[in-house]
């Protein structure tokens, strides 16, 4: 019997944009069923990276309530390319690299997943054997009007650029990999809610039983710009080494944070300055992908790498518990101010930096526990470890 409770069952709209129709997948949950659940992964690149792991996550909390999880590998719908959320064709990958990059997927995934309730399918079993007379009657399936009304496609073809049929073809090809599996629920990225739901209709057209579709956010890559893409190369990958990945988590934007604590870490960020936050989430991602002893080290070698280490002889600057201390305060308090007119003007420079994050708000406050373990900075030369007394 799956855990068909209330709680578990709100917890998964938790991190989710999309659920059609919620009032199914709610019924599907609660019935004590256990779903299966598909999300396919075209094997693009050899890494998978933070935003592919927001939905593996997803996943494996579906596995945590007795479901299965039908992880379908696309090596057949890899040689077509999906371009959601593209101005252009995805370049096609030869039947070698395909087989080399899907060779370090399932490993990758393990590191999320529960591999006994995990079934592993790929696309190629059912799709290399359809015949022209197949696949003429999937393609009745829908209308070349409807295929275009997906974003990037309707956009593609208002440009003038060349859409092959082959991509048309796509949506499709995905659609009837949850025909072959029996779908009971798909998961995927908002970029994936055409093909998702593009699946609900082609299962109804085999006769089939209408899958639930549930999507996730988009992580927003390292540049802060675009979501996190292999193909890109703003990705955060899972199995970078731990130094690498400690680095990239540190050069993510401050107004990021929060969306990456939620959907990788499922918890708001401390109440600490962003640098520490960041900080926090680098050590927990290292954590989470390695282990302590490897947050050590990236962490040391961060510091060293980007020249964020302190002179050992650095005073000491203690605070009193359980308090709060004034940003202005604080930089007369270590001595690197005589009056708080001048230490205000070392705010509005630029140059007071806690834990190398600039601060410039002179009314900042923070909690001395926050605090604790934090270097405050003032110029290029003046440092200060900040100690919470106990």
């Amino acid at each position: 019997m799956m855990d068909s409770g209330s709680e578990h069952v709100r917890r998964i709209y938790d991190n989710a944009v999309d659920a059609v129709p919620r009032d199914e997948l709610d019924r599907r949950l609660k019935s004590g069923k256990e779903l299966r659940v598909k999300l396919g992964i075209d094997p693009t690149a050899p890494d998978i990276h933070l935003g592919f792991a927001v939905v593996l996550r997803k996943l494996r909390q579906f596995q945590r309530l007795g479901h299965t999880a039908v992880l379908v590998i696309g090596d057949y719908t890899a040689r077509v390319g999906d371009p959601s959320g593209r101005s252009k064709t995805r370049p096609i990958l030869t039947p070698e690299e395909i087989e080399a990059n899907t060779r370090t997927y399932l490993d990758q995934a393990y590191l999320i997943l529960d591999r006994q309730r995990t079934e592993v399918r790929h696309n190629s079993e059912w799709l290399a054997p359809l015949s022209l007379a197949d696949i003429i009657h999937l393609t009745r399936a829908t209308t070349v009007a409807r295929v275009l009304e997906r974003d990037d496609f309707s956009k593609r073809f208002a440009a003038g650029d060349a859409i092959s049929l082959t991509e048309l073809l796509y949506p499709l090809m995905q659609a009837y990999d949850s025909v072959a599996t029996d779908a009971d629920v798909e998961l995927g990225g908002t970029d994936q809610l055409y093909n998702l739901l593009m699946g609900r209709h082609v299962m109804e057209y085999y006769g089939k039983m209408p899958q639930c579709v549930l999507t996730t956010p988009l992580l927003v890559g390292a540049d802060g710009e675009k979501k996190m893409s292999k193909s890109l190369g703003n990705y955060i990958g899972v199995t970078d080494p731990p130094g690498e990945m400690f680095g990239k988590t540190m050069s993510i934007p401050d107004p990021l944070m929060r969306d990456y604590y939620r959907l990788i870490l499922d918890r708001e960020p401390p109440e600490a300055p962003p640098v520490e936050q960041k900080r926090e989430l680098a050590r927990s991602v290292v954590r989470a992908f390695h282990d302590d002893n490897a947050v050590a080290i990236a962490e040391k070698h961060f510091d060293t790498v980007t020249g964020r280490g302190i002179p050992e002889d650095a005073p000491e600057v203690r605070l009193p518990p359980d308090a709060e201390v004034w940003i202005v305060d604080l930089v007369t308090r270590a001595g690197f101010a005589k009056t708080n007119g001048e230490a205000r003007r070392f705010l509005r420079g630029g140059a007071v930096r806690l834990d190398g994050e600039v601060v410039r708000n002179e009314q900042l406050s923070l909690k001395t526990a926050v605090l604790d373990g934090v270097v405050l900075q003032v110029g290029k030369r003046r440092y200060a470890r900040l100690v919470s007394s106990e």
